[in-house]
């Protein structure tokens, strides 16, 4: 698919970029003034991995996702409205208000889940992955997580299992530069995260997460891969995140130069500047003003909708 050439390509993905910018951003604003509780992990300047991503995918096709997920769930098509809601611990969130950020699923659209847990989506992905060969059906399952997953024992029995067995698995690496505060340069020896693949016997390649063309493009290899019944692919897809870990995180282990140094690479200005001629100023506007309305619709629909009862959470504890 070409993102750059193609007017519809090119106005959906940076559509969807900027709805997942600006959802984050109401998200931290809605956090700052005391309306939403608990905790969240944004991941605003690492919108092009998500897109480009799901771009690739097909209808029926599976990710999992992880605490910093709010990017994969909106470019996977979910509803702004029933988000917001789940953040704001409404009844009509995606959970009824149960899970909040970290715990957002979406089954409808193929989404198994936000997870809380570092690695966690690894071996669920691969046991999508064997249910799918099992089935002898043709979806793909694309597994999101960041670099500090990619030093859990569960992500090494997740992608051993999907390549001894050659399973329809794509895992994604949002290679952020930080697991918390621990930068990678202190965490890994090997100079790209994609050089683990060669362990597995799968392939493995690093990509400039910060493109979505480029993230798109050897995703869709993965993905045609995969579904040839060849096995999994690793990708690592390099990127930043511009705000801390969590809201807790006061940034002191890295400096405002570097946070700078990133910005300017910022994932939707450098698409803006890409397809300035497929689309046009006017449309790119467009584009900008379509995501805007679209979260402040989500936060009017889950402002006026119920809270979340304490009937719902015992109801949730034990099955019927």
């Amino acid at each position: 698919m070409d993102l750059i050439g193609d007017a519809g390509a090119a106005r959906k993905t940076l559509v969807t970029m900027w709805t997942i910018r600006r959802f984050e951003e109401a998200v931290d604003d809605l956090f700052a003034r005391g309306l939403m509780h608990g905790t969240m992990h944004l991941s605003i300047g690492q919108e092009a991995v998500p897109v480009g991503t799901c771009l690739a995918l097909s209808e029926g096709d599976y990710i999992t996702s992880t605490h910093r997920g709010h990017g994969h769930c909106i470019a996977k098509g979910a509803r702004l409205d029933e988000m917001m809601a789940e953040l704001l611990a409404k009844e009509t969130g995606y959970c009824r208000g149960r899970g909040g950020s970290m715990h957002i699923a979406d089954v409808a659209t193929g989404n198994l889940g936000a997870n809380g847990i570092v690695a966690g989506g690894v071996p669920i992905a691969a046991g999508a992955g064997l249910a799918v060969k099992m089935r002898g059906g043709p979806e793909v399952v694309v597994s999101f997580f960041g670099d500090g997953a990619v030093n859990e024992g569960a992500w090494h029995e997740g992608v051993n299992l999907a390549a001894i067995w050659d399973l329809p698995v794509v895992f994604v690496c949002e290679n952020n530069h930080y697991g918390m505060s621990m930068s990678v340069s202190r965490a890994f020896r090997v100079k790209q995260l994609s050089e683990r693949a060669a362990a597995y016997g799968i392939p493995g390649v690093t990509v400039d997460g910060n493109d979505p063309q480029a993230v798109h493009d050897v995703v869709a290899d993965a993905v045609t891969r995969a579904r040839a019944g060849e096995g999994p692919t690793l990708i690592e897809a390099t990127t930043y995140r511009w705000k801390g870990h969590s809201k807790s995180d006061k940034n002191l282990y890295r400096t405002r130069e570097e946070i700078e140094q990133w910005r300017e690479r910022d994932p939707i200005a450098r698409f803006e500047q890409r397809v300035a001629d497929t689309l046009g100023e006017r449309e790119i506007q467009a584009c900008r003003d379509e995501a805007r309305e679209r979260v402040r619709a989500a936060i009017r629909a889950a402002n006026a909708a119920p809270d979340a009862s304490a009937d719902s959470l015992t109801e949730a504890v034990y099955a019927r």
